[in-house]
């Protein structure tokens, strides 16, 4: 069955709560899903499908670019950027890391004193003289490397604008490096301006991390408006890649709602895998390291390793 994409024309709806989801029957199958008592169920409420393990890839490049985008904050994009992109590497496969934030979160999160750099993205954007190589840092990570930021990139929507051709600057930087890469992760920022419109008119598909809360679901509705604009406009290659649950907590109602909410609309673009909540993810911002090197037995761990199997595995690399 192919991977169905909600419609173009859907805006967020008045929350009812499922008929399915209860409170003292939270192991219930998502809605319409009709499976047997014996079968394992996973976070998302489906039946866990089978992911392959991944095989050594068997060339390297061009890259596979993914936005990791969502307008709304405090989702855990940053987070998983980072985690994702460690948990692809352990898999073989080289990473390069965009941080298209100005407040450097993913810079930081890497352990890269990005305030004191002198060249960041904010220079590939806007001087045209200026190198990829010459901003790109290599990380502790194996098989993982960044482009940081800082504050300067804060000003870069303001000197883009005048620019022809605005909308691809972050793709001419990018496009020489492809061919040394499996997967360009973006960082996006906490919004839909200018560098966010960049990330998406260069980008293969959009991978969303959504919080599972409630008005994170709605805020849905307005990505994917903006992604169909992009779409039609500057990228008619750009497709969403997946839906990524996180900050998830079984134990609450209104987790198990949402989540059961968010598989009724998007159906499988929802990843199988989920990240749960734990205060291990605060601990790695602090290290520096993803949570595969701080903590590779916890189960935030094993979480980004298994959306590293299906990113790997729907895009075929």
């Amino acid at each position: 069955m192919g991977t169905p994409r909600p419609p173009a024309t859907y805006t967020a709806q008045p929350y009812t709560r499922p008929a399915t989801v209860s409170a003292d029957a939270p192991h219930r199958g998502a809605p319409g899903t009709d499976v047997s008592p014996d079968t394992e169920l996973g976070p998302t409420g489906r039946p866990r499908r089978h992911i392959p393990e991944p095989q050594p890839p068997s060339h390297q490049g061009p890259a596979t670019i993914i936005a990791m985008c969502n307008q709304k904050g405090g989702v855990g994009k940053t987070t998983s950027t980072i985690n994702l992109g460690a948990a692809l590497a352990e898999y073989g496969r080289r990473v390069l890391l965009v941080d298209l934030d100005p407040q450097g979160a993913l810079s930081a999160g890497l352990g890269v004193a990005h305030h004191d750099l002198e060249l960041t993205v904010h220079n590939l954007l806007v001087e045209p003289r200026v190198s990829a190589d010459e901003v790109l840092v290599r990380t502790h990570v194996e098989n993982v490397d960044l482009l940081p930021s800082n504050i300067d990139l804060s000003a870069a929507e303001i000197q883009l604008v005048s620019e022809v051709g605005r909308e691809q600057a972050l793709g001419r930087a990018l496009y020489p490096m492809l061919d040394r890469y499996d997967y360009v992760l973006v960082d996006c920022q906490p919004s839909l301006g200018l560098l966010t419109v960049n990330a998406l008119a260069c980008a293969d598909s959009v991978l969303i991390p959504m919080e599972c809360e409630f008005f994170s679901l709605r805020g849905l509705a307005l990505l994917n408006d903006t992604v169909d604009k992009v779409r039609d406009r500057l990228n008619p290659k750009l497709s969403v890649a997946g839906i990524l649950v996180t900050m998830f907590d079984s134990r609450t109602l209104h987790g198990r709602e949402v989540m059961a909410r968010v598989v009724e609309v998007f159906g499988d673009l929802v990843y199988d895998a989920v990240i749960n909540r734990t205060v291990k993810f605060p601990e790695t911002s602090v290290a520096g390291e993803p949570i595969t090197r701080w903590a590779p037995a916890s189960a935030g761990a094993e979480a980004y390793r298994a959306l590293a199997r299906e990113v790997i595995h729907r895009s075929g690399r």
